[in-house]
Order: structure tokens, then C-alpha cells, then sequence
């Protein structure tokens, strides 16, 4: 069994509680997908100086001036040691030194999503850290590195944002409508991951419209890159959903593969 791999754009940690198009469809989603046997999740909030992998079950709850009932939502899925020894190997082959954090667990980019896609926590979870002030290219070779991981039946998820601005937000209105600069980025955004021109997804910086202030620092796209790289050269590329909160966060997921 041979699962896509997934962007997803997980918003902020209230998407567990509020009604929106994102939450509905992250809800589903899970239930589309052949069951997995392990997910390996890497997440926007976690970096590192080269591949690491998460080694605990923890809930983190890294975010701050939230509502309460979050604080107390805990996503305990198994450990995943013997994935680990399989993406090792395989980062191994393709050049990655790679490290092991036993103590660490998941943070909300991760759990999240998860919790709405397997909400039973009864799939094992394993959390990879991207590659701290590395850029698209190398994150599409971490990626790649893991493609084989989807044909024994892992899903490889890549957790971030389609946009993540958060100063141009418009915090006071949810439904604020998109922001001209949004529809421009996310428009060149998709066409290029149709067209599979991921030569200039990597440079999307300078030549998509608006893509540094689509993302001023780029923890939020890498897991894109991730994901696209897991997916293969030359795999077919899905837009499973597109939506917007306040005026300019972009909530698009895709499948690759």
C-alpha cells in the first residue's frame, strides 16, 4: 500500500475547537486515506541543525494566550522506535546525518491536525524536525529521502501554513475578506505545483508575487517542500482544499503521489 503525501496548513491551535471549512475537512480527511500504519509528521515548529527525530509521546503545547480547554488536550498516539530505524536508514542513504531526541515529543503543528484526522490516537506518530537555516532545495531532498517510506504503508505529512503573515492578519474579523497580495501568492503557488515547475517553487522567493511577505520567515512553507520532495519527481500533485481566515491566513492542503 502506497500512501500520498500531504501538506497541510494547520492555523492556529483553536481550529480544534471552532466550526471552519479547515477543521471540516481536516475531520474527513482521515477517513479518505487507507489507514496508516505510522505517520511521520514534520512540523513548521521545530528545527534543528540537521534531521532529528522526536522520541516521546508528550503533548506540547507551545503557544501562548489561548483558550484554556487547549492547555488540557492531550494527543498521546504510540511511539514509532521502529519507524524511526527505517527513515534513519533511509536519510542515512541519501547523505542526512540525522539525531534522536528521546525526551521530545509533538508539538501543535503535529498534533492538530492528527487530532482531527485520528482522533483515537491509535497510530503510531513519529515528529521530524526540519533543517534549521536551510532553504527549499534541501528540505525537497529530505523529502525524497523519505519517498520510499509511503510504499510500506507510511503517511508522510508535512504540517505548516499556505501563507503565514501573522502581522497582516486581520485579528479582528475571522471572515475578513482575501487580501489581493494573498490571491496573487497562492495563485502562482498552485499553478506552479500543478505544472511540477518545482525548479521555481524553490526560488519562490524571488519569483512568486508577494513570497517573502507571504511568509517572512519560512518555517511555515518548508514542510511543503517536505512533502512535494516525498511525493516524487514527476507525481501527480492534488489541491484537496482551499480556504482563508482573517483576510490573508491560507489554510490550502495538497497531496503529492
Amino acid at each position: 500500500m502506497t500512501l500520498p503525501a500531504l501538506f497541510l496548513s494547520h492555523g492556529a491551535p483553536t481550529l480544534l475547537l471552532d466550526d471552519s471549512p479547515a477543521r471540516a475537512f481536516l475531520a474527513e480527511l482521515g477517513g479518505r486515506l487507507a489507514r496508516p500504519r505510522a505517520v511521520l509528521a514534520v512540523s513548521g515548529h521545530w528545527e534543528e541543525a540537521e534531521p532529528a527525530f522526536s522520541g516521546a509521546t508528550d503533548t506540547i503545547h507551545d503557544f501562548w494566550g489561548f483558550p484554556e480547554p487547549l492547555y488540557r488536550m492531550a494527543y498521546a498516539a504510540p511511539a514509532a522506535p521502529d519507524l524511526v530505524a527505517e527513515a534513519g536508514a533511509a536519510l542515512a542513504a541519501a547523505g542526512f546525518r540525522w539525531t534522536m531526541r528521546p525526551d521530545r515529543g509533538r508539538d501543535h503543528g503535529t498534533w492538530v491536525p492528527l487530532a482531527l484526522m485520528y482522533p483515537a490516537a491509535d497510530i503510531p506518530v513519529v515528529q521530524l524536525s526540519l533543517l534549521d537555516g536551510a532553504g527549499p532545495d534541501a528540505h525537497l531532498r529530505l523529502g525524497d529521502a523519505l519517498r520510499p517510506l509511503r510504499e510500506s504503508g507510511v503517511l508522510v505529512v508535512g504540517s505548516g501554513g499556505f501563507t503565514h503573515n501573522l502581522r497582516d492578519l486581520d485579528w479582528r474579523n475571522p471572515d475578513a475578506p482575501e487580501a489581493g497580495w494573498v490571491t496573487e501568492f497562492c495563485d502562482w503557488m498552485h499553478a506552479a505545483l500543478i505544472e511540477g515547475r518545482v525548479a521555481e517553487l524553490a526560488a519562490y522567493r524571488s519569483l512568486c508575487p508577494h513570497g517573502a511577505r507571504s511568509h517572512p520567515t519560512e518555517d511555515h512553507i518548508l514542510p511543503l517542500f517536505v512533502a512535494l520532495g516525498a511525493g516524487g519527481t514527476g507525481a501527480a500533485v492534488e489541491r484537496l482544499h482551499a480556504s482563508l481566515q482573517f483576510g490573508a491566513l491560507r489554510l490550502d492542503a495538497y497531496a503529492f503521489g
